[in-house]
């Protein structure tokens, strides 16, 4: 079943998965470990984090992420990246 995703929530999902990628990697979490913690297939943790996919995803998942990766889910969806802009 495709699902349809709106063009403005396009941007939210890549940037979602972005987040999730670099607190894993913050946490020095492979893709498989964060997966087998938040109870999701590897492929489909790749696919969430992969900035050129767009990948809906349930909240019982984004749950499941937010607890594996201990952060309160409103704190993962307002966790802010930090630029690549460095100041000179």
């Amino acid at each position: 079943m495709s699902k349809n995703i709106e063009f403005k929530n396009r941007d939210r999902f890549i940037e979602l998965g972005l987040t999730i990628a670099a607190l894993r990697k913050m946490q020095r979490m492979s893709q498989e470990q964060l997966a087998e913690k938040a109870k999701i297939s590897r492929s489909h943790l790749s696919s969430i984090e992969a900035p050129n996919i767009v990948r809906p995803f349930s909240l019982e998942v984004f749950y499941n992420i937010a607890d594996a990766l201990e952060i309160n889910p409103g704190d993962l969806l307002n966790f802010q990246l930090p630029s690549n802009k460095r100041n000179k």
